[in-house]
C-alpha cells in the first residue's frame, strides 16, 4: 500500500515536500513514480526514481524545480517541489512501477496507486 502526504496551500514561488510511504509487499516494484491530476484534466506524469540505482526521470514541466529522492530503509519516496507555480495545483499521487517499465511515463504502466494529497498554489 502507498500513502502520499505533505500537500497543502502555498504561495507561488514557495516550496512543499511530499512523501510517499510504501508498506507491505513491494518486491515487484523496480521504481516509484509521482503523478498529478488537476481539476478537469487527465492525470499526468511528474517524476520517477529507481529503488536500486536512484536513477530519475522528470516531466519537462517540472525539470529544474522538482526533485525526487528516496529512502530505501524507510520504503519512502519524496518529491521536493520548489518554485511552485499556480499551474502545479493538483492532486499528487504515487504509484509503483514494475520491472521492465522503467522510463515509461504512462499511467497504465504504474500500479498500486496510493491515495493522493492536494497541492494548491496561490498566485
Amino acid at each position: 500500500q502507498l500513502q502520499a502526504s505533505g500537500g497543502g496551500l502555498v504561495q507561488a514561488g514557495g516550496s512543499l515536500r511530499l512523501s510517499c510511504a510504501a508498506s507491505g509487499r513491494i518486491f515487484s516494484s523496480s521504481h516509484m513514480g509521482w503523478f498529478r491530476q488537476a481539476p478537469g484534466k487527465e492525470r499526468e506524469f511528474v517524476a520517477a526514481i529507481r529503488w536500486m540505482s536512484g536513477s530519475t526521470v522528470y516531466a519537462d514541466s517540472v525539470k529544474g524545480r522538482f526533485t525526487i529522492s528516496k529512502n530505501n530503509a524507510a520504503n519512502t519516496v519524496y518529491l521536493q517541489m520548489d518554485s511552485l507555480k499556480p499551474e502545479d495545483t493538483a492532486v499528487y499521487s504515487c504509484a509503483n512501477g514494475p520491472s521492465g517499465k522503467w522510463g515509461s511515463k504512462l499511467e497504465r504502466d504504474f500500479g498500486s496507486w496510493g491515495q493522493g494529497t492536494q497541492v494548491t498554489v496561490s498566485s
